[in-house]
């Protein structure tokens, strides 16, 4: 256990020993008008540009200049077949085989195909279970697919509490509401770490509480994709989504990703809405009326994705093979205990820290609570170059992301609160 020190000369000692303090060079960071980096900590919300991707975007636009249609076959990457480059890496990401993801669309679209397919109500068992405060596209797209299939989102959406006076969820509870509840529930649906208290469920143990009652369980990995190790297929997860813009560093709005586990990646009893891409490669351009879907998570691709929006994310996957998440997390352990230690220093009754104390319940993220005003505390750490968010009502985000962050921007980042608080 690292013996933290509330000191200059502890952050840069940390930094100087950090064997991923160079990835920092790859990514080009906001600047401040005089030229310095700006203290960026809002990779959770959108993850700064690493350097290569202009390249791979301008790889596209060359080919595209060249050769315009005839780039789906003889661009230097094939715009056919340029979705399948991310696969392997993103299956590695997510701790699934290569069938099981897909590069695709944004993340709400795929919810909204994943809901179709695995939301499947009966009069007995039709209810959809969340956590309380989940992420509001979520909780809209949900709300949409409980109202198509005519039932009312009041009574049919369980939005999972906290304890009365606590902030997060614990799991004994939400086990015990599908032990207790779970011949009525038809999906469970969480985000794997709740974008407002930072909260990260065990994923696991929520998925065998599901299917020990019956339940399909599915997972929006907005936040913890590049941030937490995951094994979505071991885990028996039935499905999952995720966006690349945040912790991965894709760009805004990047293509977004999808898992279905394999044992429904040929499930012919699964409705699901279809499209050209999602049709069998061999046949695609035979033009047949009849769809015959691709096997696995592939199979659930609508049409032909766009190049130009793809191309930043080869850039962000390369980095995260030459790291390897084993050695991010742990770094990012490092990071955000120490960011907790140095506010722990000095909060006291004015901010309190909702995000869990336990590394195995939080990713790169601490969600702060101020006693007084805030979003005042917000706007002065942003009128300091210090670059967070703030999420209504009360919590500013902070995300110290091990790839580009270090330890001398997460204490001076405590510094700059403190100075403002007291």
């Amino acid at each position: 256990m690292i013996d933290y020190q509330a000191n200059r000369h502890f952050a840069l000692a940390m930094d100087a020993e950090d064997q991923l303090a160079e990835f920092r060079n790859r990514f080009h960071l906001p600047k401040t008008r005089s030229g310095e980096d700006c203290v960026y900590l809002c990779g959770n919300s959108l993850g700064p540009m690493p350097k290569a991707a202009r390249a791979h975007v301008e790889q596209e636009l060359s080919d595209w200049e060249r050769l315009a249609v005839d780039g789906h076959v003889k661009a230097k990457n094939p715009w056919t077949t340029y979705h399948e480059r991310f696969t392997h890496q993103l299956a590695g990401l997510v701790g699934a085989k290569p069938v099981e993801v897909v590069a695709m669309n944004t993340l709400t679209v795929n919810l909204h195909l994943m809901l179709v397919s695995f939301y499947r109500p009966t009069p007995e068992r039709h209810k959809i279970v969340m956590e309380a405060n989940a992420f509001p596209s979520d909780l809209y797209a949900v709300k949409s697919h409980i109202a198509f299939h005519g039932y009312d989102p009041a009574t049919t959406l369980v939005e999972l509490q906290p304890r009365p006076g606590e902030t997060t969820l614990r799991m004994e509870d939400m086990e015990a509401y599908l032990h207790e509840h779970g011949g009525s529930v038809a999906l469970v649906l969480l985000g794997v770490v709740n974008y407002y208290t930072g909260q990260a469920f065990n994923m696991q143990r929520l998925t065998q509480a599901a299917h020990a009652r019956g339940c399909l369980i599915g997972f929006d990995l907005a936040h913890a994709v590049g941030n937490l190790l995951l094994r979505l297929h071991d885990w028996q997860v039935d499905f999952a989504v995720w966006c690349s813009y945040k912790y991965l560093n894709a760009g805004p709005g990047a293509v977004a990703g999808c898992f279905v586990h394999e044992r429904h990646g040929d499930a012919r009893d699964l409705p699901r809405f279809a499209g050209w891409w999602g049709h069998d490669q061999s046949r695609r351009f035979l033009m047949e009326p009849a769809f015959q879907p691709i096997f696995g998570a592939a199979g659930w691709q609508l049409s032909n994705p766009p190049i130009l929006s793809l191309a930043p994310l080869k850039a962000a996957l390369d980095l995260f093979d030459e790291v390897g998440m084993p050695r991010l997390r742990a770094k990012s352990e490092l990071l955000t205990g120490y960011l907790e230690f140095l506010l722990n220093q000095f909060g006291g009754d004015m901010l309190t820290i909702i995000t869990p104390a336990d590394k195995a319940q939080r990713g790169a993220q601490l969600s702060l609570r101020v006693r007084n005003n805030g979003r005042a505390l917000f706007q002065a750490l942003l009128a300091r170059h210090f670059i967070c968010d703030w999420r209504e009502p009360d919590v500013i985000r902070v995300a110290p992301a091990p790839l580009f962050n270090t330890f001398l921007d997460v204490y001076r980042f405590a510094g700059a609160v403190r100075g403002s608080l007291l």
